[in-house]
């Protein structure tokens, strides 16, 4: 087993079919729906460098994937499609595929906020470790393309009669002006706390110099 992860090239365009039938797969086991998609638009995000692939390169065989989509004019990010191939799970590989791909977002669209929907309870946890929080559906996209993803999920019914505001899934967002505002306010508590501390080492210092 040699797998390797990494930004899909155009090398791996002929894995386009196989992630298809990988999404569909999951889509089945999960009984909620991934947006189907053909592998010609599996193909057409690998030559545009907005995905991440994970190939077992012993046996030939895709282990893994996710692909970026941009809605609202670029001012939203989804990491969609994520799949790990069930012989290769319980190897952490979802969240090392999942963090590459969000990187990649970070890096290509630093402005957009990234946002995902989910039941799953371990994409749910991995969004989390990444800064992800939960939101409500009205703080995601309104682009009318997105959710016509959820068109190939049968639980969509129950998003049209909530006129899109909430169904089974949970809403999870990162927006990178509110985590760098909290990871500012962050190393400004640390800066703080160790001028205290410098200053009490200071008057210790000081303390046991007079005594001495």
């Amino acid at each position: 087993m040699n797998i390797r992860i990494g930004i899909a090239g155009d090398q791996h365009a002929v894995y386009a079919e196989r992630i298809c039938e990988l999404i569909n797969e999951s889509a089945k086991q999960r009984g909620t729906g991934i947006a189907s998609r053909t592998p010609e638009y599996i193909a057409q995000k690998i030559y545009d460098g907005k995905a991440v692939i994970a190939v077992d390169a012993d046996a030939n065989e895709v282990v893994g994937f996710s692909y970026i989509e941009t809605w609202g004019h670029g001012r939203f990010v989804a990491n969609s499609g994520l799949i790990v191939n069930p012989d290769y799970r319980h190897m952490g590989l979802a969240y090392k595929i999942k963090k590459k791909i969000f990187n990649l977002s970070r890096k290509k669209f630093p402005q957009a906020r990234i946002f995902g929907i989910t039941t799953g309870l371990a994409v749910m946890k991995i969004n989390s470790s990444l800064g992800y929080v939960p939101v409500t559906f009205s703080e995601l996209t309104d682009d009318e393309e997105f959710w016509k993803g959820c068109q190939s999920c049968r639980n969509y019914d129950i998003l049209q009669r909530n006129n899109h505001r909430m169904c089974l899934c949970i809403g999870m967002l990162y927006d990178p002006k509110k985590h760098q505002g909290l990871r500012q306010h962050l190393l400004d508590f640390v800066r703080r706390n160790n001028l205290r501390a410098q200053r009490l080492r200071f008057r210790w210092w000081m303390r046991n110099r007079i005594k001495n």
